[in-house]
């Protein structure tokens, strides 16, 4: 089946099968409530995605920059099968993804900015609940975690502390160890950094490295990190308001917009800089009623 979009993007090769990831025209919207609360309220479609289209292959590392509030998290949880889309195409190797959700969540883990946890349980006892959710026997889980835990750099002797214990760096190794548990070969990262200390930053940013080189993982980085995006992805790139303004990598980014960095690339295509804070209509949207 030819998509609409075919005239405007070039055909990717399928290296090793099906994409990874192949989304076209990608839609979503929410309702905003206008008016106040003790009237009655009238509703609109505020869009979060309009029309997104892009392809990732197998073993790829992409980074999609942007504010807050510009669709990221959005897209990674339409990916991830936590949200239903409003038009438009995505399929996780072959898969689609709303229509085969069983079969994509056992190829794909997500880690967000706001993963969530038993505060009052270990980081230990968090895994090991989320092991039998997937059907590891306690032997499988008993040898996996340590070994786990030790690959995202979260120290053995702090593994029985509960987790509202520890920092928001461990917290968030915890949520990349709880990713590996089904071994995915899809990744998807929303801002997996933010909020760490140097040293954590670059602990999970090598964890990315090694997951594409010794696990052949394709990864989706939504970040709003300029020099992470460039370190670990192959093509980078920007969203704003919903709109995927291009896609490929740094060096032709930088030509398309005339720009000697990545920050002035961003900026000549969106007009503000990455760090800008907006009053965004379309992310409280999201917080409210998603």
């Amino acid at each position: 089946m030819i998509h609409p979009s075919t005239s405007v993007r070039p055909e990717p090769e399928a290296r090793n099968g099906p994409l990874a990831v192949d989304v076209s025209n990608l839609r979503k919207e929410f309702f905003r409530r206008d008016g106040r609360r003790w009237l009655l309220p009238r509703r609109r479609r505020v869009p979060a995605l309009k029309g997104v289209t892009f392809t990732i292959e197998r073993g790829e590392c992409v980074a999609i920059l942007g504010q807050n509030g510009s669709g990221k998290s959005t897209l990674v949880r339409l990916l991830s099968t936590l949200l239903l889309h409003d038009g438009g195409t995505a399929r996780i190797f072959g898969h689609d993804a709303f229509a085969e959700s069983r079969a994509v969540r056992r190829l794909v883990n997500r880690v967000s900015v706001e993963a969530s946890f038993f505060k009052k349980m270990s980081a230990h006892e968090n895994l090991g609940y989320a092991a039998r959710f997937y059907g590891m026997t306690p032997g499988e889980t008993g040898r996996k975690l340590p070994e786990i835990l030790k690959r995202v750099g979260f120290p053995a002797g702090r593994s029985r502390e509960p987790m509202e214990a520890l920092s928001r760096g461990m917290q968030q190794k915890v949520a990349l160890a709880r990713a590996l548990l089904t071994s995915p070969i899809l990744l998807l990262l929303d801002e997996p950094t933010t909020g760490l200390d140097p040293r954590s930053k670059h602990e999970v940013q090598q964890f990315i490295r090694e997951m594409r080189e010794q696990h052949d993982s394709t990864i989706l980085l939504c970040t709003h990190d300029l020099a992470e995006a460039e370190s670990l992805a192959d093509r980078v790139g920007i969203l704003d308001r919903g709109e995927l303004l291009c896609l490929e990598p740094v060096d032709e980014l930088k030509a398309r917009y005339g720009a000697g960095t990545l920050e002035e690339a961003f900026f000549a295509a969106t007009g503000k800089s990455i760090e800008d804070e907006e009053d965004d209509e379309e992310d409280r949207d999201r917080k409210e009623l998603a």
